[in-house]
C-alpha cells in the first residue's frame, strides 16, 4: 500500500515586484495553511518523506506544515521540477519516488496538483484550493504502479473557518 498527501501551497502574496518562482504568502495563507495543518494534526498521519517545488511559496507552506505535524525535516527534499503546471513533472517525480517510501508528501502547484488527484483519486474535486489537502491510497506495492486510488480525505480551508 502507498498513501500520498497532496498539499497546494497556501494563498500566495501579489504586494510585492517578484517573480512567479520567488511570491511568498500572504496572512490569509499563513493562516489557512496552519487551520489545515492543525486539523490534519488528528489524523496522525506521518509522511516518510516531503516533497516540495523550491517556489518560495510552496516552501514556506510546508515549513508551516512541517512545523505544526512535528516532521523531522532530513525527510525534506525540494525539487525545481515540482515547480510545475501540467502535472506531467509532478506525476514523474512521484513515480520515481523509492519503494521503501510507503507514506508521500507532497507540496505544489495548480493545475498540475488537481490534475494528479483527478487522475489517481475516486473522487473528482473541480479544484484543489490554495492550502488544500487531498490523500489517496494506493493498493500497490510500487509507485511506478501506482493508478486510480482511493481518496481518503479532503480538507479544505473553507471547510474549517469558522
Amino acid at each position: 500500500m502507498k498513501k500520498i498527501i497532496i498539499v497546494r501551497h497556501a494563498k500566495s502574496s501579489w504586494k510585492e515586484d517578484l517573480s512567479d518562482h520567488e511570491r511568498g504568502l500572504e496572512s490569509r495563507g499563513i493562516k489557512d495553511a496552519e487551520l489545515v495543518s492543525l486539523y490534519f494534526k488528528q489524523f496522525e498521519t506521518q509522511p516518510d518523506m516531503v516533497l516540495s517545488s523550491t517556489a518560495k511559496r510552496a516552501k514556506k507552506t510546508a515549513g508551516i506544515f512541517i512545523e505544526n505535524l512535528k516532521i523531522n525535516p532530513n525527510l525534506v527534499h525540494y525539487y525545481k521540477e515540482l515547480y510545475d503546471f501540467t502535472g506531467e513533472s509532478l506525476i514523474k517525480t512521484i513515480k520515481n519516488t523509492s519503494d521503501s517510501i510507503q507514506c508521500l508528501m507532497v507540496f505544489g502547484h495548480n493545475h498540475a496538483l488537481t490534475h494528479f488527484v483527478n487522475t489517481f483519486g475516486d473522487r473528482y474535486i473541480d479544484n484543489v484550493p490554495t492550502s488544500g489537502l487531498v490523500v489517496i491510497e494506493f493498493h500497490v506495492d510500487s509507485w511506478k504502479h501506482i493508478f486510480k486510488g482511493q481518496t481518503l480525505k479532503i480538507i479544505f480551508p473553507r471547510d474549517l473557518r469558522e
